[in-house]
Formats: structure tokens, sequence, C-alpha cells
């Protein structure tokens, strides 16, 4: 990543009134810590940063910062954090991490996709980014504004996974190497006739079941069932002709 010059001021006022009034006039409050010294605040003018983020492909900067009446000519930093207002988007406040041009440094950086997945081309699925951001490790210079992917030849069905990734030279991927990137997942509408038909089954097998059970219920009286009064009847003959030979 080639670094871009910036210019910054010192800071004196920290106030929430002071900083509103920072605002009003242009200028963007900003912190600068790491290397060697104590944090500082520091302020930027809001157009320079704006521009700066509107011409960058991600917020992921490197800054050569030259910070008035500082004794060093240049301090070297990365853009490590950007509050945006909610609303409008606006630059609210810049935190810098001075880094040092011959270490290495880890960042998230952003992942892109290249090509149309053949998938999505010929079979109608659809592309998904599982994730958004990688994790990198480099030295300032090497550090790649974006990781991009080449998914021309994904087919549904199909990953690209962390280990499968050819970083750019210098740039080490940092992360478990089977996590999955991106893929490509089968058509909706095949999977909305698969669960109903899914369904479908699962209901067959409850009926049979419930009718299993009817059945067992249905069986169970007849066993115990007390005979009817008529039968109660045709059962008290054979006794009473047994009494009549004893007399």
């Amino acid at each position: 990543m080639k670094s871009v010059p910036l210019k910054a001021f010192p800071r004196t006022l920290v106030q929430r009134g002071a900083v509103k009034k920072l605002r009003a006039s242009g200028r963007v409050p900003a912190t600068i810590y790491g290397g060697q010294t104590k944090p500082q605040n520091i302020e930027v003018i809001y157009d320079d940063i704006d521009d700066l983020l509107h011409h960058s492909a991600s917020e992921n900067v490197l800054v050569d910062l030259s910070l008035e009446n500082d004794p060093r000519a240049q301090r070297l930093a990365l853009v490590q954090e950007i509050q945006h207002h909610p609303l409008s988007a606006k630059v609210l406040h810049v935190d810098f991490h001075e880094v040092a041009a011959n270490e290495k440094i880890t960042v998230s950086v952003p992942v892109e996709t290249t090509g149309e997945a053949a998938g999505v081309k010929t079979g109608g699925g659809s592309l998904t980014h599982v994730l958004l951001k990688l994790k990198v490790r480099s030295l300032p210079k090497d550090l790649p504004e974006q990781i991009t992917i080449d998914v021309t030849a994904l087919e549904i069905g199909k990953s690209i996974h962390l280990g499968d990734i050819v970083p750019p030279s210098g740039v080490e991927i940092l992360g478990d190497k089977h996590l999955t990137v991106v893929s490509v997942a089968a058509p909706r509408a095949e999977e909305e006739v698969a669960a109903p038909a899914a369904a479908a089954g699962a209901g067959d097998v409850e009926m049979t079941k419930e009718k299993k059970e009817e059945g067992a219920e249905g069986a169970a009286p007849a066993k115990d069932a007390k005979a009817p009064a008529g039968d109660k009847k045709a059962e008290a003959k054979p006794e009473a002709k047994a009494d009549a030979k004893k007399k």
C-alpha cells in the first residue's frame, strides 16, 4: 500500500463545546498513538480526510502525517478507526496508529470478488459472502487495501476457503484455513420444493401412527366390556336346568 501525505495540526481544546466549534470550522478532531510517544490530540482538515477516504478502496489508509510544529518531518501512520455521524455519515473523529516501516502490522481488510460464478451463471444459484473481511499481516508497504477472489469457476454447492486464497506477495492471511469465505447456494426454488416434500413425508408417518393408536384404543373396550342384558339371560338357563334335576 502506498502512503498518502496528510497535513495535521496540534489540538489543545478537547472539551465538548470546543470540539463542536472545531467541526463547525471545517476541522476533524483526531488522535495519534503508537510508536515511541504518548497519544496526542490532533486535528485534520475535513476536506482532506474526506477526499482521502473517498478515493480509497477501504478505510485502511496509510498516511505520511506531517504535524505542524513537530520536529519530525513525517510520521508514518495507519488510519485505525473512523467515527461517522449515524445519519449524515460525515467523519466525526479519526484514530491514527503510528507504525514503523520495517515492522509487520496486523489489520482486517475487505474481501471483494471478481467474475461471475458458474453456479450462478448457468445453474441459477446465488453467491454468498460468508466472510466480509480477512485478517492479514505484512509490512506497511505491502499492506493490501483489499483481498480479491476470482469466483468464475465456482459451481453450486462449492466454496472457497481461507486456505484456498493466494495472498499478495509479502502478505500472510491469518485464521483457520478451513473457514468458508464465499460459496454458491442452490436456487431457492429447489429448496422450497424439497422442504414441503419432506414435511409431507413426516405427516404420513404421523397419520399412520395415529391410526394405529386409534385401532388399539378401539379394541380394548371389546375385550373387557360387560355382556348385554340378553346374554345374561342366556347364561342363566343352564343353571336353571341343573337346579331342576337336583329337585
